[in-house]
């Protein structure tokens, strides 16, 4: 099994979409995935927010992050950035700092950015 490492910059579908679709084709083949989510992208992961997403074409996205099969971070900086507070966010997100997800992305085989 190999270590994924992606990185979300962004609450917008063009980023989210292929955030979960890798990393739940990762997990789906096996592989630990570890997704990251910097300020830029931590609006998304309020509560409800990643549900209504759609685009045309797209896998629902309610499938793609119900149950996802890898760890969930979030930058902590996200907090004084952003205003942001623990009860907004949806369940299963771990906070964590950039050191963090470094150092446990440090053995990762491949690494991804959106």
């Amino acid at each position: 099994m190999a270590k994924i490492a992606i990185t979300c910059n962004g609450s917008e579908p063009k980023n989210l979409y292929p955030t979960f679709m890798v990393g739940a084709t990762a997990a789906a083949l096996g592989d630990e995935v570890i997704l990251f989510f910097t300020p830029g992208a931590a609006p998304a992961l309020k509560k409800g927010v990643l549900e209504t997403i759609q685009l045309q074409g797209y896998p629902d996205m309610k499938d793609l992050v119900a149950g996802f099969p890898g760890r969930i971070l979030l930058c902590d900086l996200c907090f004084e950035a952003l205003g942001m507070e623990m009860d907004e966010l949806r369940p299963g997100i771990e906070v964590a700092s950039v050191t963090t997800f470094l150092a446990e992305t440090a053995d990762a085989g491949r690494t991804f950015c959106f």
